[in-house]
C-alpha cells in the first residue's frame, strides 16, 4: 500500500513538474513575441525617419538592419520554442495519463476493500440476526 501512494505521489511530482516546464516555455513565448513586436516597432520607425523602407536602397539605415537581423532571430526562436512547448505539452499529456492510470487503480482497490469489509459487516450482522432468531 505504501508503494503504490509513493508511486502516485512520485507521478503527482511528475505532472507538476511538466506543468512547470510548459508554463516556463509559454511565458519564453510571450516575451519574445512582445519583444518581437517591439523590435517591428523600431525598424518601422527607423524606415519613417529616413524616409526609405526597401531594404536593398543603399541608404536604408544599418539599425534597421541590425534590428530586422535581431528580429529574424527571435522569429527563430519563437519557432524553436513552439515546437519545444508542443512536446512538453505531450510529455505533460503522458504524464496526466499516467497518474490516472495509477490514481484509478488505488480507488479500485480502495473500493474492493470497502465492499469486502461491508459483506463481512454484513455476514456478521446476519450471524447474529440468526442467533437470535434461533434463541426465540
Amino acid at each position: 500500500m505504501r508503494n503504490r501512494e509513493s508511486l502516485i505521489r512520485l507521478h503527482k511530482f511528475q505532472v507538476d513538474e511538466r506543468r512547470r516546464k510548459v508554463a516556463e516555455i509559454e511565458l519564453l513565448l510571450t516575451e519574445f513575441r512582445n519583444k518581437e513586436r517591439e523590435l517591428e516597432a523600431q525598424v518601422l520607425d527607423e524606415q519613417e525617419k529616413a524616409g526609405i523602407s526597401d531594404e536593398a536602397h543603399f541608404a536604408y539605415p544599418m539599425f534597421a538592419k541590425s534590428v530586422q537581423k535581431r528580429r529574424a532571430n527571435i522569429l527563430q526562436s519563437i519557432t524553436d520554442l513552439e515546437v519545444q512547448l508542443g512536446a512538453a505539452q505531450d510529455e505533460l499529456t503522458a504524464a496526466f495519463r499516467e497518474l490516472k492510470k495509477y490514481e484509478l487503480m488505488e480507488e479500485s482497490r480502495k473500493r474492493k476493500i470497502q465492499k469486502q469489509t461491508q459483506r463481512m459487516e454484513q455476514a456478521e450482522l446476519d450471524e447474529i440476526a440468526l442467533q437470535i432468531h434461533r434463541r426465540s
